[in-house]
């Protein structure tokens, strides 16, 4: 008998490099036994140095690709991660709005590894008004966060508060990436603040490593491929972040800058979940 597979799609920007983006979300999917399809809103030169170059993709051709998969494909999950523009965020938000394609991720890209902007200023109105509260679950790491709340988050404090704002802009599950928090510390630390109100912590050991560039996508694209499968979202967040844990700790080398994670990895055990 044929065998039924779980079906996901990413909305974000290539990686010609295949460290991020499209390309680390497809990988992500394959590695966690669901087809991953893709719909390209942007498309970068980029290597693990960095970002030399980037474009957006015709908004009148992203929205032909929302109707070709939706036309098709029993979409269980998707994902949003890079989207360019105020244009391009309002057509994916359009067209989200058309199709029923399961649980929406937001991961809200906006700079990369290097430093270049992936995002246009004018969309982050767009994005907190329109796009999050689609959201099933928003993973912004704490400089998107900052963007997204307009101040500094510096503490466990501020990060908390952080949290139940975001959640007041409509996305329902919020995961707060603390890899850039307190990073003299020996664990890297992720905030989660669940629907019910139910918060806790994600700690694991800190790995000293230039190889990090995807781990957002990854991440995200994880907790998708799990909710596609039938798992409860506290779990796939616990999983996620064991599968971006070891695609770190058991790192490869590629390129001559912050290289890429490792999609081969093995499910991490150091992941402890700490309520508080």
């Amino acid at each position: 008998m044929k065998k039924k597979i779980p079906q996901v799609v990413t909305i974000a920007g290539s990686d010609s490099g295949g460290g991020a983006g499209v390309q680390a979300d497809l990988k992500t999917f394959q590695a966690r036994e669901v087809f991953g399809m893709s719909i390209f809103v942007g498309l970068t030169a980029q290597n693990t140095l960095g970002v030399q170059d980037s474009i957006g993709v015709p908004c009148s051709f992203v929205e032909k690709q929302f109707e070709s998969l939706a036309a098709d494909f029993e979409i269980k999950a998707a994902k949003t991660g890079m989207l360019v523009d105020e244009e391009h965020v309002k057509t994916v938000v359009k067209c989200l709005k058309r199709v029923n394609f399961g649980p929406l991720v937001v991961d809200p890209v906006m700079i990369a590894k290097g430093g270049h902007s992936l995002l246009d200023q004018g969309a982050i109105a767009v994005i907190k008004e329109e796009l999050l509260p689609l959201a099933t679950v928003l993973t912004p790491n704490l400089p998107e966060a900052e963007v997204l709340v307009g101040y500094k988050i510096d503490s466990e404090e501020t990060l908390c508060q952080a949290g139940l704002e975001l959640q007041q802009l409509g996305s329902k599950n919020i995961v707060m990436k603390g890899g850039h928090f307190s990073e003299a510390s020996h664990l890297a630390r992720d905030f989660v603040l669940l629907e019910d109100g139910t918060s806790f912590w994600m700690e694991s050991p800190r790995i000293q490593t230039n190889n990090t560039h995807g781990t957002g996508d990854t991440f995200s694209s994880c907790i998708v491929a799990e909710l596609a499968k039938g798992k409860k979202l506290e779990e796939a967040i616990l999983l996620a972040k064991r599968f971006i844990q070891g695609a770190i700790t058991e790192g490869i080398e590629v390129g001559h800058g912050h290289g890429p994670t490792n999609h081969w990895a093995s499910l991490s055990e150091e992941v402890t979940q700490v309520f508080k």
